[in-house]
């Protein structure tokens, strides 16, 4: 089932009773969510990710615009009659019940020609626990649990309903390194084989691009950019999207064009593009764009080594840097690592890896290189 956001926004009265007026949480949201997907809202803290979450689920009613699920209008409806399933950043399990209980509870408050026997409400939640792989554990108590397992019975109880939509709000934050891992990829196999229209929230944009089919990067409450996890990290439309994505993050400079050059500093660093109008920008250039060239265009400050197996990161320092970490990072194959004792380091430029953004707006500037 496809899930229409229309123009919607969510203002908050302001805390601050000295400032007054309100703080808009979500601001004109227009998106739609297709079908079957597992579409990822990511942005920093703050930025209105579990507000959005809160809307579609109906948690909390919107203060402009309408949500449609499948071409019905739900923005009046009760959060309890959508069918949505919820699973929170907190487990939320009671800790007298059994897993079997915890699953089974949502299908209890059923009423009327819903309301299930015993028999079938223990087969329910059997197959929903089958489905996250703890059918073993249904005579357990919370507290005997892990935390990736306690996590799996929290997915399990959201799924027992057979939701039209499932919405998720950091469900791995709690999680050490390894059990993210495992878990995210248990939530990819489960939304494949439910094919439930699944809402995913993070902060992690590792998580994001790994798992889901869409991803929506917001900040202040505003939408930046919507699409497929590797063409937003491609193709980012402004500044603040190139650097979320990333890891290491995107290398930015101070920069200028000037007679149809891109210049770093004083260093040339592309020629023959098709850009004429002298102007200040800044230049991004992804860790993966660097080619280490004695001959090459771009000098930087040797700094170390940083080796990663099959990859190395080289650290190396420029004036024009504006990286917060002061850093440069340019991960390049081992083997093209060869003698790095001096001071400085040259780098070759692939072009497709080069970014420019314009100095006021910080919209991207597109180019195209003539001759390759």
């Amino acid at each position: 089932m496809n899930i229409v956001l229309e123009h919607l926004t969510k203002r908050f009265p302001n805390r601050n009773k000295k400032l007054g007026g309100e703080v808009t949480a979500v601001n004109d949201f227009d998106f739609e969510i297709p079908d079957g997907t597992l579409v990822g809202l990511l942005g920093p803290s703050g930025c209105g990710k579990s507000t959005t979450l809160n809307l579609i689920s109906g948690l909390e009613k919107p203060t402009e615009g309408r949500i449609y699920f499948g071409g019905s209008d739900v923005t009046s409806l009760p959060a309890q009659d959508r069918g949505v399933g919820l699973v929170f950043q907190s487990y939320a399990l009671y800790p007298h019940l059994t897993v079997l209980d915890n699953i089974k509870f949502p299908l209890e408050n059923l009423r009327g020609a819903d309301k299930l026997t015993k028999e079938e409400m223990n087969s329910r939640a059997l197959e929903a626990a089958k489905l996250v792989q703890i059918d073993q554990l249904m005579e357990r108590k919370p507290s005997e649990l892990s935390g990736g397992q306690q996590q799996r019975v929290a997915i399990a109880r959201a799924l027992v309903k057979t939701p039209r939509v499932l919405l998720l709000d950091e469900p791995l934050s709690n999680l050490d390194a390894r059990l993210r891992l495992q878990t995210r990829e248990e939530i990819r196999r489960i939304q494949r084989e439910t094919k439930i229209t699944t809402v995913f929230v993070t902060h992690d944009q590792e998580e994001a691009m790994s798992i889901c089919d869409l991803i929506v990067v917001m900040k202040d409450g505003e939408m930046m950019q919507m699409g497929k996890p590797q063409d937003v990290y491609d193709d980012p439309v402004n500044l603040f999207v190139a650097k979320f994505l990333g890891t290491p993050p995107i290398n930015v400079f101070s920069g200028k064009i000037k007679n149809g050059m891109l210049y770093i500093g004083k260093d040339v660093i592309l020629t023959s593009f098709d850009l004429t109008e002298d102007k200040d920008v800044y230049v991004a250039i992804r860790p993966e764009g660097f080619i280490p060239d004695p001959n090459g265009p771009f000098k930087c400050e040797m700094g170390r080594l940083e080796v990663m197996g099959r990859d190395v990161s080289i650290v190396s320092f420029h004036d024009n840097n504006l990286n917060d970490s002061g850093l440069i990072r340019s991960i390049v194959d081992a083997d093209d690592v060869t003698d790095l004792s001096a001071d400085d380091i040259r780098f070759s430029l692939k072009p497709h890896k080069v970014l420019l953004f314009d100095k006021d707006t910080q919209e991207r500037i597109r180019f195209e290189v003539r001759n390759g």
